[in-house]
């Protein structure tokens, strides 16, 4: 199976490539735990941030730390994208929106166009265990128990993806506590190889929004008394929750190669199990359980477990744990290994924390990003190792600085584990991508003028775009690099193309730079773009559908380019409220209206359905004190009958 795309919004990082300069910079994303998820001055012990191993259980009711690993712009959505209105995404889970747009921006960067891919048989696979947002209304009181939480069911998490992007393949959500996003990956793995689907979305989302868990931890001793992972590490105490979304876009190896998708790394094989009764209690780890799935994972992609050069493991920074793991890859991966060639393991947890059902999604993307660069990051916080494995035994050594993957004449080979309190472990096998075959046909001609196709959902978001490709082609930008003919293709024909447009044609980077940055002024016509490329480019202005391929002699090869320029704003239950200066009318339109829309539209097309209409006749019963007639609100059917009628109660009031 080929990974063909990557995303993630991870502590200190909204991006893969942020994610990787983080890791090479040794940087340590976990921060201090923000005022607007929970008082922590109210429930820390003042002794948790003395770096005892026992300081997390001083005080009864404490989670024991502050510092934690967070996202930042928790609440932060593009709503008017995914067509909603304001009151449906300040309702609708952090998790469900961020993993949205997660998704799309997995979806761009394997150059693969939702809008084609709709009605297909893709599947989502979605590791989660937290519904925090549903259980924090919940504590409002039977009023907060509304049906609009129906959607917040973590079961819905998956299905919200297949919905907005009318994937019709299995949409499913796993919850095997720790283990849930990587065993996201080997059900979406599964699935492909049945062809159950065509192609497979798996992911794994955790946001931390109250502090239940981390008190519950904190009791069993499992969190860092100091919010640092240590992996590894004689002083290791436990570890740091955090949040984390990633989603990883999967497609058999051979549908890859054949439409020409860039392929990041090889999923080579992976096992899941669990521990069975191989311990004296469900809840201790198992030495038996980790390396039954060890050797089925190396069975399942058929390769010698000697040849892995890299594990990103587990990891959590566990005194207990993290001896148990290294034991366990040390006798499955070191059999047989040269002794000059150790195995490397290390842990993203060190860097950005553990961000619980996303920390397998965050270790995988962590490993193809090594595989792809040829470099494997240091761990953290490992200052002596500790004495509970045997390391002259144990071929095994955990990087404390960046280095290259060793030198071979065979691909890179990784792993990458996961383990859940539910007793179940995962492993996933990757290898290093073959090369891309050479381009058989030679380049363009030097003057060839390209037409570079821009659009996106609204006019501010095109300049947002516009202003980033500006940046992506000029001197020392990313696009720099590439083709021109390449970059040009791979916008024009692995992108989806929104109602808002922007056309440029240059035949050089600089030139479309120019052109780019006088805006709607640089769409003038190229004197040497033929009649044909002319033509194409007035009819995408206009709107129409354009055959890009046609375009093109020979198919491009897919190359990086900048992603949709989200144009978020904050959605948080109960921030929006009518004002004293606002109409009723005009809040509703605000909360509800997913469309443009003027007095002659009709209600029921902008978005305002029977809930809205509900929502109405409570907002302004609580504003007149009067008792709304259902019926009268029922027939209400445009909006400036909407504003004449709301009008008429408040004027009444008044």
């Amino acid at each position: 199976m080929a990974v063909v795309g990557m995303a993630c919004r991870l502590p200190g990082a909204g991006d893969i490539d942020e994610f990787w300069r983080l890791l090479c910079d040794r940087a340590d994303a976990t921060g201090e735990s923000p005022p607007d998820r929970y008082d922590t001055g109210s429930l820390t012990s003042p002794h948790a941030d003395q770096g005892s191993p026992n300081s997390a259980q001083a005080d009864a009711g404490s989670p024991g730390g502050r510092r934690a690993g967070y996202v930042d712009g928790l609440a932060d959505f593009d709503a008017e994208f995914f067509g909603m209105s304001s009151s449906e995404a300040a309702e609708l889970d952090p998790q469900q929106r961020l993993l949205l747009m997660t998704a799309w921006d997995a979806l761009e960067e394997a150059g693969l166009r939702p809008d084609r891919l709709a009605g297909t048989r893709t599947g989502v696979f979605v590791g989660a265990t937290r519904a925090d947002f549903v259980e924090r209304a919940f504590r409002h009181g039977p009023q907060a128990m509304t049906a609009v939480q129906y959607l917040n069911f973590r079961s819905v998490i998956p299905a919200q993806v297949s919905y907005a992007f009318d994937f019709r393949g299995p949409s499913m959500l796993i919850d095997t506590a720790c283990a849930s996003s990587l065993y996201a990956v080997h059900s979406a793995v599964q699935s492909l190889r049945v062809r159950e689907s065509s192609l497979a979305l798996a992911a794994g989302v955790n946001l931390v929004l109250r502090p239940d868990e981390g008190i519950m931890m904190s009791h069993a001793g499992t969190l860092s008394g100091d919010g640092r992972s240590r992996f590894g590490d004689a002083k290791a105490d436990g570890h740091a929750p955090s949040d984390g979304v990633g989603v990883v876009v999967l497609k058999r190896l051979a549908d890859a190669v054949r439409d020409g998708d860039r392929v990041h790394a090889v999923i080579a094989g992976s096992a899941v199990g669990t521990d069975g009764r191989t311990t004296d209690q469900l809840l201790n780890p198992s030495l038996t359980g980790q390396l039954d799935v060890l050797r089925w994972a190396y069975e399942d992609a058929d390769l010698d477990p000697a040849l892995v050069d890299y594990v990103e493991a587990h990891g959590t920074g566990s005194p207990l744990l993290d001896p148990l793991e290294l034991q366990a890859l040390g006798e499955i991966l070191g059999a047989g290994r040269p002794a000059d060639r150790p195995l490397l393991v290390g842990s993203a947890k060190s860097n950005i924390g553990h961000a619980e059902a996303a920390g397998g999604m965050a270790g995988l993307i962590k490993t193809v990003l090594c595989l792809r660069n040829g470099q494997v990051p240091a761990s953290l916080h490992v200052e002596e190792p500790t004495p509970y494995v045997d390391w002259d035994r144990l071929p095994v050594r955990i990087p404390v600085a960046l280095q290259n993957l060793p030198a071979s004449d065979r691909p890179a080979v990784a792993g990458v584990s996961s383990q859940g309190v539910s007793a179940l472990n995962a492993h996933v096998v990757l290898r290093q991508a073959d090369p891309a075959p050479a381009r058989p046909p030679a380049e363009p001609a030097p003057g060839t003028p390209h037409v570079l196709a821009l659009s996106a959902r609204s006019p501010q978001a095109l300049l947002d775009l516009a202003e980033a490709y500006v940046t992506h082609l000029g001197p020392g930008g990313r696009g720099a690099a590439y083709p021109l003919r390449d970059i040009c293709h791979t916008a024009a024909t692995r992108r989806t193309h929104h109602a808002h447009r922007l056309a440029v044609v240059g035949s050089s980077h600089a030139e479309l730079v120019r052109a780019l940055s006088r805006g709607a002024a640089g769409e003038h016509a190229h004197p040497a773009a033929p009649a044909a490329l002319t033509e194409a480019v007035e009819r995408y202005r206009a709107g129409e559908d354009v055959h890009w391929e046609a375009l093109f002699d020979e198919p491009g090869t897919v190359v990086p380019l900048p992603r949709y320029p989200w144009q978020t704003r904050r959605y948080w239950p109960g921030e929006d409220r009518a004002t004293d200066t606002e109409s009723a009318a005009d809040w509703l339109l605000r909360e509800h209206a997913r469309t443009d829309f003027d007095d002659a539209s009709r209600l029921a097309d902008i978005g305002i359905d029977s809930l809205a209409r509900l929502q109405l006749i409570v907002e302004l019963t609580q504003q007149t004190g009067r008792e709304i007639d259902p019926e009268e609100v029922g027939r209400l059917g445009t909006v400036g009958e909407l504003r004449v009628w709301t009008g008429s109660l408040e004027a009444g009031v008044r």
